[in-house]
């Protein structure tokens, strides 16, 4: 399936593995991210008419991933949102996000519901193209 650049998938037997892709660390996790929600919505059908703040600490890199989706997820399905745009920095292990999205709607066709991230095949890595976060979700 050939996705726009900046997110991508990879199989794994009865879940999904999403993969985000960035200049920086934050880039990637704001494009695994959005992986997470064009999995269950067509996200250029979806108004940032409200936005949600995240704001976590976690020194691991990899876990902070696992901890950005799963705030993301958890506040999605609590606030009955899908989020298309997101935005994410980070001070050492300090972390400061947001999300904007809108009340699900039948319009969005909506696709395979993620439950949460694991820590399967979970992997935050600088590459020779920027950096890769990836993971294996639930759905």
């Amino acid at each position: 399936m050939m996705t726009p650049a900046g997110y991508d998938y990879f199989d794994h037997e009865a879940d999904l593995g999403i993969i985000g892709r960035g200049d920086t660390l934050e880039q990637s996790f704001v494009q695994a991210a959005r992986a997470v929600f064009a999995n269950m919505a067509d996200l250029s059908k979806v108004t940032p008419a409200q936005t949600v703040a995240i704001e976590f600490e976690e020194d691991d890199q990899e876990l902070a991933l696992v901890r950005w989706l799963n705030a993301l997820i958890g506040e999605a399905r609590t606030n009955g949102l899908v989020f298309a745009q997101f935005n994410l920095r980070r001070n050492h292990n300090h972390w400061i996000g947001s999300a904007s999205g809108e009340p699900w709607q039948d319009e969005f066709e909506r696709g395979t519901e993620v439950k949460g991230a694991t820590l399967t095949m979970l992997s935050v890595k600088k590459t020779n193209q920027g950096w890769e976060s990836r993971c294996v979700v639930d759905v």
